[in-house]
């Protein structure tokens, strides 16, 4: 289920305050020295960094 319109460009990531894109279940960073995952649950970004994915 795609987030609510303009959330997304709202949205940052807590490591490092870039930008972030959706794809699939989770938001992905677009910061090139993070990368980290966060997961979309219930519709609900889930925004902390314990939770993230590590980029592989």
């Amino acid at each position: 289920m795609p987030l609510e319109a303009g959330l997304l460009e709202i949205l940052a990531c807590p490591a490092c305050h870039a930008p972030l894109t959706e794809e699939d279940t989770e938001l992905t960073c677009t910061g090139q020295d993070c990368g980290l995952a966060y997961p979309i649950r219930d519709g609900i970004p889930v925004l902390l960094v314990d939770e993230a994915r590590r980029p592989a």
